[in-house]
Formats: C-alpha cells, sequence, structure tokens
C-alpha cells in the first residue's frame, strides 16, 4: 500500500509552522533591520543643533526683551521728572528773577511794586510747602528734586535778603549771619553725608518759618506799628538761625564720630 513517507509530511508540517506568526497567526515577511549607528548618530546630531538654533533665538530675543524692557524703564524715570513736586520747584526757580524784577521796580521804594514783590515771595514761600509733601506722599521723589528743591529755597531767601539790604531796609549784617548760616549747614550735610544723614529738627522749621514770615513783612513797604514787629520777628528768625545752626553742628559731629567708630568696629571683626 503506497503512502507519503512520515518524514515528508513531518516536514511538510514543519515547514508550516517555521517562521514567526502574529497575532493573528499570519507568518510575517523579511524582519526590519534596524538603523544602522551612523544614521543614529546623524539623527541625534540633526537634534541636537535644532535645539541650539532654538535656544540662541531664545538668548536673542531675551536680549531683545531685556534691551527693551531697560529702555522703556528709563523712559519712565525720565518723565518722572516732570511730576507736579518738581514742576513746582521749577516754578519756585523761575520767581527768583521775577521777584527781583519787581523787588527793585522803580527804583525799589514803590508800594505798588513792593506788594507784587512780596506776592511773588509769598508764591514761592508756599509752594516750598507743598512740593516736599506731594514729593514724600505721592513716591515722586527723584534725583532732580534734590538738588533744585534746596537751591530754590536758598535762591529766593537769599534773593530777598540781598536786596532788602542792598536797598538799605535790612543790615547787611543781619544777611550775612541767614545766608552764612544757610550755606555753611549745606556743605555740612555732604561733607557727614558718608556717615548719615542729618534730619530735619522741628526748630529747623520753625527756623524756615520764621524766616518766611520776617522777609515778607520787610519786602512790604510797613510802617507805624508793624514796622516794629516786623523788626522783633527778624530778631526771632536770627536767633533761631545761629541756635539751629549749632545744633547742626553739633549733630554732625556725633555723626561723625559714630560713623568712625562703627567703620573701625566693623574692620576688627574683619580682621579677627
Amino acid at each position: 500500500m503506497t503512502g507519503v513517507p512520515a518524514s515528508a509530511a513531518g516536514g511538510s508540517s514543519g515547514a508550516r509552522r517555521t517562521g514567526p506568526r502574529g497575532p493573528s497567526g499570519a507568518a510575517h515577511g523579511p524582519a526590519e533591520r534596524p538603523p544602522s549607528g551612523g544614521a543614529a548618530e546623524r539623527g541625534t546630531a540633526e537634534r541636537g543643533a535644532t535645539e541650539q538654533g532654538t535656544a540662541e533665538r531664545g538668548a536673542t530675543e531675551g536680549g531683545v526683551a531685556g534691551r527693551g524692557g531697560k529702555i522703556a524703564a528709563a523712559a519712565v524715570n525720565q518723565a518722572s521728572v516732570w511730576n507736579v513736586a518738581n514742576l513746582l520747584t521749577m516754578l519756585r526757580l523761575l520767581l527768583v528773577p521775577a521777584f527781583v524784577a519787581l523787588m527793585l521796580g522803580n527804583g525799589g521804594y514803590d508800594p505798588a511794586w513792593r506788594s507784587f514783590a512780596w506776592a511773588a515771595f509769598a508764591v514761592a514761600m508756599i509752594t516750598d510747602l507743598f512740593d516736599g509733601h506731594l514729593a514724600r506722599a505721592y513716591n515722586l521723589v527723584t534725583d532732580f528734586g534734590k538738588i533744585a528743591d534746596p537751591i530754590a529755597d536758598k535762591a529766593i531767601m537769599g534773593a530777598a535778603l540781598i536786596c532788602l539790604s542792598a536797598l538799605g531796609d535790612l543790615p547787611w549784617w543781619v544777611t550775612a549771619v541767614i545766608l552764612g548760616r544757610e550755606l555753611g549747614i549745606t556743605v555740612l550735610r555732604f561733607v557727614v553725608i558718608r556717615y548719615g544723614v542729618i534730619p530735619a529738627s522741628r526748630g529747623g522749621k520753625l527756623k524756615t518759618l520764621t524766616q518766611g514770615i520776617a522777609v515778607g513783612m520787610y519786602v512790604l513797604a510797613l510802617t507805624g506799628p508793624l514796622a516794629t514787629l516786623r523788626f522783633w520777628v527778624m530778631a526771632a528768625a536770627v536767633v533761631l538761625t545761629v541756635a539751629t545752626g549749632l545744633d547742626y553742628v553739633k549733630q554732625a559731629i556725633v555723626l561723625r564720630r559714630q560713623g568712625i567708630a562703627e567703620r573701625r568696629a566693623a574692620l576688627k571683626e574683619t580682621e579677627a
């Protein structure tokens, strides 16, 4: 009886079982070979170059944004100079030549011209009270204001005192004492600023108020009892000027000694 050899049948069966089968049991074709090492390295390099380019673009954009921010901040700082407090200070500076012209108008003894001069002086003194308050209350303090405000104060007061002495209404020694004290204390503040700031005292504020009232009364062409009263007001202003000046000198000496002592102590700690 003729039949198919078992080995042939087995081989055929084995051939059918040979080869990987998928989930459905179908045989796959030739297996895919993984990319070569060179291709993988090229892909990695290309990805690295892409990331580097992205980083460079980010850095460039960041630099542009940083420069833009600095320019914008500078513009804001520049614009902040033109605030209400500084405008009042500028007005006070402009009132100085106007006051002098009015004070000396028509020979310097015309009551009408002196009244106009008093009005200009009064506006300058009032704005001096408001500009500092506005700058501190609304955070409008600027470097320009720190420099221009004391200059405007000394300018209007100095112009009034010099005009009064030049016209013979006020002794020159009074002008010399007041202006000498003001300039001296200003220089003293700059000398000791490395050790600290001398705060404004109540006596100093009272001195400024008394000086303003006294000079204003002298600017007006007063007669009779008011002329006598202005003499005593000016005398009080001179006393306060000298007393507060000496107090500022004392504070400056104490502040300097404290600053030197602190520096020496810090130096000893550093050496230890």
